[in-house]
């Protein structure tokens, strides 16, 4: 997909039974840990030619083991878009497209990480609303505990909601 971003991505906000959200957390800066780190949706870059529903399918499969038809995860329900210097990947006008996705439960199989991922991914879990409202660490996307409690009682946006750029 060539959109003129220097990267876009399709990410998935992924809930279980519980009413839960999966994020996984990495260092900000894969070359400066002191940088902190954040937490993120499972999802990643949409490659050439690609369709973004396609992709998450594809990124939520890879990095979690969770097999969707893209066809079942419905319309992208949220974006951002904005400037970023992301170490070891290009500088430039990056978007993150998302789709939401619900399972009853699952074990995170990582056996579909790529080295990059392995390295970089450290933690993975399951966060309820009260947990993303209450945490002081960050969390990608930042309004991630009010779109999650919108989706889980069935309120689907007709057109994308624009979320505040991250980074």
């Amino acid at each position: 997909m060539n959109t003129g971003h220097v990267r876009t991505s399709a990410r998935v906000i992924l809930a279980d039974g519980q009413q839960r959200v999966l994020l996984f957390k990495a260092h900000k800066n894969v070359h400066d840990h002191g940088q902190g780190s954040l937490w993120f949706t499972p999802g990643g870059g949409v490659e050439e030619g690609e369709e973004l529903h396609v992709a998450a399918a594809r990124e939520l499969f890879e990095e979690t083991g969770v097999t969707v038809d893209p066809a079942a995860l419905g319309p992208m329900v949220a974006y951002s878009e904005g400037f970023a210097e992301v170490p070891g990947l290009a500088a430039g006008h990056y978007l993150d497209t998302y789709f939401f996705h619900r399972v009853e439960q699952h074990e995170i199989d990582r056996s579909g990480h790529t080295d990059w991922e392995l390295q970089q991914l450290f933690d993975a879990r399951w966060w309820t609303l009260t947990e993303l409202r209450e945490t002081r660490e960050e969390i990608v996307p930042r309004p991630l505990a009010d779109l999650a409690e919108r989706f889980f009682t069935g309120r689907i946006p007709s057109e994308p909601i624009v979320i505040p750029w991250h980074l």
